[in-house]
């Protein structure tokens, strides 16, 4: 394992271990992002079904998700991290298949719209499979004092492939056809199975295993806080565009830019942080960041004070997830931190399947910028319970030291 006084060029070799892995997160997501723009309009437009049902047949698959979290887990604490990734990449490869057959069967609507319900349904349990796999390969490469920057390179994996494949998407099915996408799905699957191979896998840990409600238990407050933080990226996705329709401003489009911009600069440059200043500061301090850009766009009088708003809260955002992840996975033995990061996982899931309803009555009732106040209170209850856990943290570690 390095050394907190590595080179740089050691350092670069560390990166370069943890991207030769979370590529397969890329790949994954990149699989989720490519027909994720395209599919809505294909269900209403071509299948002839209502936007309720389009919405539903995309939202299936956080579903099943958050109902495959566990197993993707126990998954890579038993089987190991490559072996899930690699079963996870099998069931991407296979939800294309299933996407291609469903345009093949357009003619036939009921079967259609079947096939890619079952479509969403394997990428689903795939998504949670690589994603998970792929954090605990990345750390059993470069070992436990780098968790914070494996989890932080995983989410830009992550985020980066969504915002590449949603427009990449949209230009190939126009240009090459819907059934491209299925064929793309499928092309891409095999190429990451084809290279994960070669790579070394990491040996299985073992030892004392706790059973997944305990494991849930004990990671619940960080998740909570994860959840209550998830708010205000569920909130901006969703409502943006919205927000600033209802006050006719321009370049909605370019809020979402800048949030992921500053998102991924924020990883890229401020991971360290989490190893220096510890998990529960940083996220106090990324929760207030948060705080005050959601209510920079919830006050917003015009579209360049919206924008700084969404930058800020996309920086304030960025290390939400690695900061409360990595004193999460440090509650837990070794053996079960994979079933530790799919429990906290579980959370980001269920924020982003809440948010938007919720915040849909909320901007039905109050207005679109409501949406963001509402997301505001989230994100400083989120600073309220990122300080309470760090000072019963280091009540605890002063208990230990003076034992």
């Amino acid at each position: 394992m390095p050394s907190d006084s590595a080179s740089p060029r050691s350092e670069f070799a560390i990166t370069l271990q943890i991207v030769s892995v979370v590529c397969f997160t890329f790949i994954c997501y990149l699989t989720i992002g490519l027909p994720l723009a395209v599919l809505p309009g294909y269900v209403h437009d071509d299948l002839g079904y209502s936007a309720v049902i389009a919405g539903l047949a995309i939202s299936v698959q956080y579903f099943a998700t958050l109902a495959s979290r566990p197993l993707a887990g126990r998954s890579a604490d038993t089987l190991g991290p490559k072996k899930t990734v690699s079963i996870g990449l099998i069931g991407c490869g296979i939800s294309g298949v299933l996407l291609l057959l469903a345009v093949v069967t357009g003619r036939w609507p009921v079967l259609s719209l079947t096939l890619l319900v079952l479509s969403r349904l394997v990428l689903g349990f795939g998504e949670s499979l690589c994603g998970t796999g792929a954090i605990l390969w990345g750390i059993g490469r470069v070992g436990t004092n780098h968790n914070a920057r494996v989890i932080s390179w995983n989410g830009i994996a992550t985020y980066g492939a969504l915002a590449i494949g949603a427009p990449l998407g949209v230009a190939i099915s126009h240009t090459v056809g819907f059934a491209a996408l299925g064929i793309c799905v499928i092309v891409l699957a095999a190429a990451g199975y084809y290279l994960a191979r070669p790579i070394a896998p990491v040996p299985v840990v073992h030892g004392e295993r706790m059973s997944y409600r305990s494991v849930f238990t004990r990671v619940l407050p960080h998740g909570i806080g994860l959840a209550l933080g998830s708010a205000g990226f569920g909130s901006i996705a969703t409502f943006i565009t919205l927000f600033y329709a209802a006050r006719h401003w321009p370049n909605a489009a370019l809020s979402l830019t800048v949030f992921g911009t500053l998102f991924i600069g924020a990883r890229l440059l401020f991971a360290n942080t989490i190893k220096t200043y510890g998990g529960f500061r940083v996220a106090i301090a990324s929760f207030s960041f948060e705080c005050v850009g959601l209510l920079m766009l919830w006050l917003a009088p015009e579209p360049h004070f919206a924008l700084a708003g969404a930058a800020l809260t996309g920086f304030g955002f960025a290390l939400v997830f690695p900061a409360l992840g990595v004193e999460a996975v440090g509650l837990v033995p070794p053996a079960s931190r994979g079933a530790a990061l799919s429990a906290y996982s579980v959370f980001l899931d269920l924020s982003l399947g809440i948010t938007g309803p919720l915040a849909g009555y909320i901007a039905g009732e109050f207005g679109y910028g409501s949406v963001f106040l509402f997301a505001a209170v989230a994100a400083a209850a989120a600073v309220a319970l990122s300080t309470f856990l760090y000072l019963r943290h280091t009540r605890v570690g002063d208990a230990s030291a003076a034992a």
